[in-house]
């Protein structure tokens, strides 16, 4: 997900680990452990994504395809990640030393941020279409969640707001709300969201402002313990989000599942990849890959799609056509079709048999797309396009095979194996 998301879950998490444990001794050294689990929750929260320095190793596309969500989204490389943030804590922040030296529940604090924060980027990471490969080496392959757009203005709202209002300032405190606030407005204006989606969220934030004012200080709670439930609570609407998702994934699912039954039974459906919109579990993008025939004299069919699964509620023409396109003026109120792309099995195949470069390129690729020497991934774009996913690879027998190539496993290995 997008690192502004990463950031605000971090701080969320560690001010929430900060307000659980038991109090310091003296009210400096409470505001070094908040100001320290504020920072490991927020720093571990980012940190996989120092994988950004390892993308030059390879020319684009394939240093970004095939370094980022790499390594450093695997399970056991966060137990490495989080014992190097906690000793760099420990070699340059003094006060953080001497209260981890002097303090139990600092310490083992510390140590709860900075797993947490790294366990939520990978599973937030794994929350989208894009996908991560987070038991490698054991497992090599991606897992896709397909529940949530990447970037979540959900996720800001649950926890930027019970944040609020530990800022001690009060120009910062509106500064931060207004932030928060506007941001969606601007992405409503622009048609990124739903205005349904902005009531949504301005509705969330209300009710967490709510329970945080019924459970401040001014109510008889402490300081060092002030923003604890609202900030459980925007922990607990974040997973209800999520649940929520996981119900319309199913249905948006059953939906094209059933279409394509519907347009050719003949096909075999292997995927589907479906992308959230943000703040909004009745529209989604797809893209779906399908084959015919049997053996490698078959034909792998891609197809582009957007839906609703209400439609009485929202057509499908009144999703945000600044996230996957606009649905045609006729397309029927559930389910419109925007593009599609024929190509041989064999012909996968044969380019991927003898081209290393695509050969690399399908390590990444879902709903892989090649044609005149381009090769793209459709979860991105129609076919032709150019995005982040696409690779020229015509002509370019001259050059030498990219190396180190990471041993992923093929997303469309179904395809390349020959069953």
């Amino acid at each position: 997900m997008d690192n502004l998301t990463h950031s605000v879950v971090g701080l969320g998490i560690g001010a929430l680990i900060d307000r659980s444990l038991p109090a310091e001794a003296n009210p400096d050294s409470g505001r070094t452990r908040s100001r320290m689990l504020l920072i490991i929750g927020c720093l571990a929260s980012n940190f996989p994504d120092l994988d950004l320095v390892l993308t030059p190793l390879l020319d684009a596309p394939l240093g970004y395809l095939l370094h980022h969500r790499g390594h450093t989204h695997t399970l056991i490389a966060a137990l490495f990640e989080a014992t190097l943030l906690l000793g760099l804590v420990w070699l340059l922040w003094p006060a953080a030393r001497r209260l981890q030296a002097a303090s139990s529940p600092a310490r083992w604090g510390a140590v709860l941020a900075s797993f947490a924060g790294l366990a939520l980027h990978i599973g937030m990471d794994s929350l989208n279409v894009y996908g991560v490969h987070p038991f490698w080496p054991f497992d090599p392959n991606w897992y896709y969640g397909d529940l949530v757009f990447i970037v979540e203005p959900v996720f800001w709202i649950a926890f930027g707001v019970p944040l609020a209002a530990l800022v001690r300032s009060r120009p910062l405190r509106l500064l931060w709300l207004a932030v928060i606030a506007l941001v969606p407005l601007a992405a409503t204006l622009l048609g990124f969201l739903q205005w349904g989606s902005l009531l949504g969220l301005f509705a969330l934030g209300l009710l967490l402002a709510w329970v945080q004012r019924r459970n401040d200080e001014h109510h008889g709670e402490a300081r060092s313990e002030r923003g604890r439930r609202a900030l459980a609570a925007g922990l607990a609407c974040c997973l209800a989000w999520v649940g929520l998702q996981a119900l319309s994934l199913q249905q948006a699912r059953a939906i094209v599942a059933a279409e394509v039954k519907r347009i050719d039974a003949g096909e075999r459906l292997l995927d589907t990849a479906l992308s959230a919109y943000p703040a909004n579990p009745l529209c989604w993008s797809f893209v779906t890959v399908a084959r015919t025939g049997a053996g490698g004299a078959g034909t792998v069919h891609l197809r582009r799609g957007m839906l609703s699964i209400a439609p009485g509620l929202s057509p499908v023409s009144h999703c945000p056509a600044r996230i996957a396109g606009p649905a045609l003026e006729d397309a029927p109120p559930q389910i419109a079709w925007q593009a599609e792309d024929r190509q041989p099995l064999a012909t996968l195949r044969q380019t991927a048999g003898r081209d290393c470069r695509v050969n690399a390129w399908m390590r990444f690729a879902r709903a892989p797309s090649l044609a005149e020497g381009v090769a793209t991934d459709l979860r991105w774009g129609e076919p032709g396009s150019r995005n982040f996913s696409t690779m020229h690879y015509g002509g370019q027998d001259a050059k030498p095979c990219p190396h180190p190539v990471p041993d992923w496993g093929y997303p469309r290995a179904d395809l390349l194996q020959g069953r």
